[in-house]
């Protein structure tokens, strides 16, 4: 499995990443905006996106689903419970964001908790934590977690937004805190980490129950 980074995406620098196969079929963890730029990344890893794995459905997460799509055919993957967003739903934030409306696409697969998304020989396990959307999902493969804005590096995601929920968060984190494997976490903003050090360093974590 092949994770690249891309640039910071949006007015909100949300990060995305192109998820490869030994065949090189990709998977792409959201869809911030700038598709052209995205589809550019493709070209030069020499990478042909079949999967968009949305990790939840505000727009900073979700604008270039649309255009990737019809670009290139690909699959489009989120929770159920954040679909709607995805649809078209004034909880997806577009105008809050961009001050305009969002992007929209009807046409996703949805999943739920403990779902398997095959791509080749990798398999992304889903894992549901709700707070900062109701459907706010992270995805696990070989050794990494994408962990959208549910899990930062030293911080976790807002809970003040519509349809957020800090006694979400807490579980949600409680469920992260709880898993015994590391993984590298791969996150919706800021930098890289470890599930690990997260557990040690990150107060939200340590102390979900106290939220």
């Amino acid at each position: 499995m092949r994770v690249t980074g891309l640039k910071p995406l949006s007015v909100c620098s949300t990060n995305c990443y192109i998820v490869a196969s030994e065949k090189m079929n990709a998977a792409l963890i959201d869809a911030p905006d700038d598709a052209e730029y995205i589809l550019g990344c493709l070209k030069e890893a020499g990478a042909v996106l079949k999967k968009i794995l949305l990790t939840h459905g505000h727009c900073d997460h979700i604008n270039a689903v649309a255009e990737l799509v019809k670009a290139t055919g690909c699959e489009v993957y989120i929770h159920e419970l954040d679909n709607k967003m995805l649809r078209g739903s004034e909880e997806n934030l577009g105008m809050y964001i961009n001050g305009e409306p969002c992007n929209t696409y009807d046409r996703a697969i949805t999943v739920k908790d403990g779902d398997r998304i095959d791509l080749d020989e990798i398999t992304f396990m889903v894992i549901h934590t709700p707070g900062h959307t109701p459907g706010s999902v992270c995805y696990i493969a070989d050794g990494c977690m994408f962990s959208g804005d549910t899990l930062f590096c030293g911080s976790v995601g807002r809970t003040d937004f519509p349809g957020s929920s800090i006694n979400d968060m807490k579980n949600s984190l409680k469920k992260l805190a709880a898993l015994e494997d590391d993984y590298r976490l791969l996150s919706g903003h800021g930098e890289s980490s470890t599930l690990s050090y997260e557990k040690e360093d990150n107060a939200y974590l340590r102390y979900a129950d106290r939220l």
